[in-house]
């Protein structure tokens, strides 16, 4: 579980990020950015029952945590970011779903890169 600073957790704060931010997809993952002026992100995660049943739609759920706990170092701060999984999310390794929200955050700017020692 994601620590309870880190996460979107009023309604009203996912239909800003959805309806004003900025969005950026994949045949898996929708990913919904909004500048939110706060020293830290925010996620929400949206899995709707077209993933799957319960079991399928909690697995979704519990991979895209643990994938963003991987990411959160490595984001720019300051955005509500809402993950919505699509359909086929429910067929996709975690190195898959992985690798899309790599994509996905890259597209939208959010990754800082790391530092690399030179070496000479």
């Amino acid at each position: 579980m994601l620590p309870r600073h880190l996460r979107l957790r009023r309604r009203e704060d996912f239909e800003a990020a959805r309806q004003r931010g900025r969005r950026w997809h994949d045949r898996v993952l929708v990913l919904n950015t909004l500048p939110s002026g706060l020293s830290h992100n925010r996620f929400g995660f949206v899995v709707s029952r077209r993933v799957g049943k319960a079991a399928v739609r909690n697995q979704v759920k519990r991979r895209l945590r643990a994938a963003i706990r991987v990411w959160i170092p490595r984001l720019a701060a300051g955005y509500d970011i809402v993950i919505i999984a699509r359909p086929a999310a429910s067929d996709v390794s975690y190195q898959e779903l992985e690798a899309v929200l790599e994509k996905l955050f890259g597209l939208a700017g959010l990754l800082v890169p790391q530092n690399v020692d030179a070496v000479p």
